[in-house]
């Protein structure tokens, strides 16, 4: 968490000015139905959640180590703070697995009543144990003790040792964000939303069974995905802790071109080819019971949340041409159909065009 907080300190000024709020939920990758809501709320609102996040990860992580009802204090904010951030948006199961360390801030006495106290369960042969040791009877050491506190101490020594690399990089004044420092991986250096977007762009995959794609006539049909923003009739959609992979990229895609996303092209040439498997990973193929389209194209577009009370929670605009970047090349440049034949894929016999 507090590595969380550094990044966006160090990150977006927007985190120090308290205005990323006012963008998040309109922009994060798989927006929620809630998400529409919290966007609405009135920019006062806003900074205080922004001040509430810098607090949670930047000042409640010491808690840890001031006592006992500090820890516990350490451990029901944090938890809190990872509701929050599950029911406002589709974070995948990100939340649910940070929630499972706060759940050691709470001792015994805390967590005591999760546990039966019926003669012979473990809460009573625990009490028992508690009482005997409290008398000044100490159990007998067993060799099964001695293993355990020496694999104890040299799993505690192995992890301090590799988080010297993570405590440096906290530190660093160019903090670096979701990285692993040693091939074992058990001790990362994590850090979401260091930036945020101010305009969300989607790219809508079209295709037509027009001859000719620069024909004006021509019907340009759209696939829908199953989560991210598409259709304007449907409302976002409710998945965490599930996960839509493909829904997710789609996101970061949309901000770069096909040449440093070069899976969009084996996505749409496997749409062209309508392979079975690519088609199970979008929610709506137009051409379904039909041939497959002759031509496809990626389109962007800038999706906002529309104002209360109108009869489509987001609306949307194309991007302007100077703006748009090419998602889908022709397969006659340098472009698509290299790309697929130097992953070693067949290209489809339909081609590839760009979105005008």
């Amino acid at each position: 968490m507090l590595g969380a907080g550094l990044i966006k300190i160090r990150g977006d000024r927007c985190w120090r000015e308290l205005t990323c709020m006012d963008y998040h939920y309109e922009t994060q990758p798989v927006p929620n139905p809630l998400a529409y809501y919290m966007h609405r709320s009135p920019w006062w609102f806003h900074q205080f959640e922004t001040l509430c996040n810098h607090f949670i990860e930047l000042v409640v992580p010491f808690f840890i180590f001031m006592g006992r009802r500090m820890c516990i204090i350490h451990g029901i904010l944090q938890i809190l703070f990872q509701v929050v951030l599950i029911i406002s948006g589709n974070l995948s199961f990100l939340n649910w697995l940070t929630i499972v360390p706060s759940i050691a801030c709470f001792d015994d006495t805390c967590l005591g009543f999760l546990f039966s106290s019926k003669e012979g369960c473990v809460k009573d042969q625990v009490l028992k144990i508690q009482a005997k040791q409290a008398a000044g009877q100490r159990l007998p050491l067993r060799y099964g003790c001695c293993v355990r506190k020496v694999v104890n101490v040299s799993f505690g020594l192995l992890i301090t040792y590799l988080s010297i690399p993570v405590v440096l990089n906290l530190l660093n004044s160019r903090q670096v964000m979701n990285t692993s420092f040693n091939p074992l991986r058990i001790v990362n250096t994590y850090g979401a939303f260091g930036s945020i977007t101010k305009e969300r762009t989607e790219i809508i995959f079209q295709g037509t069974s027009s001859l000719d794609p620069n024909d004006p006539m021509a019907v340009w049909e759209e696939y829908e995905f199953k989560c991210k923003p598409g259709d304007l009739k449907r409302r976002p959609c409710l998945i965490t802790p599930y996960h839509y992979r493909l829904d997710w990229l789609m996101w970061f895609a949309a901000f770069q071109t096909y040449e440093q996303n070069e899976w969009i092209i084996h996505l749409a040439g496997k749409l062209l080819a309508s392979e079975e498997a690519a088609l199970s990973l979008i929610a709506f193929n137009p051409f379904e019971g039909k041939a497959p389209p002759r031509w496809i194209r990626g389109e962007h577009f800038k999706y906002k949340f529309s104002r209360p009370w109108r009869q489509t929670c987001q609306r949307r605009e194309m991007v302007d041409s100077k703006e748009n970047r090419a998602v889908l090349s022709t397969c006659q440049s340098p472009g698509a159909a290299e790309v697929l034949r130097s992953e070693g894929l067949a290209v489809p016999k339909a081609e590839l065009t760009r979105g005008e």
